[in-house]
């Protein structure tokens, strides 16, 4: 279970108290796209979260996107943001993890990584020793299997936050 725990548990990005990653000596942030920062099947992302994405670089945090999504999707949705950002990353696999620190010039010391799922986000953060962040996903109409996997997550996240009750 602990591969499956999240570091810290927050409603959305919006809610993320910065200063924490901070006292964690964060640096870098790998965040994913699809309903962590908009719904799935929405190409950008709002006023809101543009503002929170560009101000993390004035909080002194390098930011990298990583999607498991398409090429098509990921540079659409960057267009405006102009991020690093990381296409087809495979999580939770380990490869697109060490590309995006490697682009930030951060190491698994100081990096966290923000996702709304727990068998790729979490799984591949936790895997890697990263500092993981679970958020509430934004959209529930989703793709199939995402659906199938986000039962199975429900279950895991509930015996979690029973355990260690939301952050460690």
């Amino acid at each position: 279970m602990k591969l499956l725990t999240p570091d810290i548990y927050v409603e959305s990005v919006l809610h993320l108290d910065l200063q924490k990653l901070k006292d964690r000596k964060i640096k870098g942030l790998i965040i994913d796209i699809d309903n962590t920062l908009v719904a799935w099947d929405i190409k950008y992302a709002s006023e809101k979260t543009k503002e929170w994405l560009l101000n993390l670089k004035k909080e002194g945090f390098e930011v990298c996107l990583v999607s498991n999504n398409t090429e098509d999707r990921v540079v659409k949705f960057n267009e405006e943001l102009k991020l690093p950002a990381i296409h087809r990353a495979t999580k939770p696999r380990r490869g697109a993890f060490k590309k995006a620190m490697k682009t930030m010039k951060t190491n698994i010391n100081n990096t966290a990584v923000i996702g709304d799922q727990i068998f790729t986000d979490v799984l591949g953060g936790n895997r890697m020793g990263l500092c993981t962040v679970l958020v509430v996903p934004i959209e529930s109409k989703e793709f199939w299997w995402t659906t199938f996997v986000r039962r199975v997550e429900r279950h895991v996240l509930r015996v979690v936050l029973k355990e260690h009750g939301g952050e460690k």
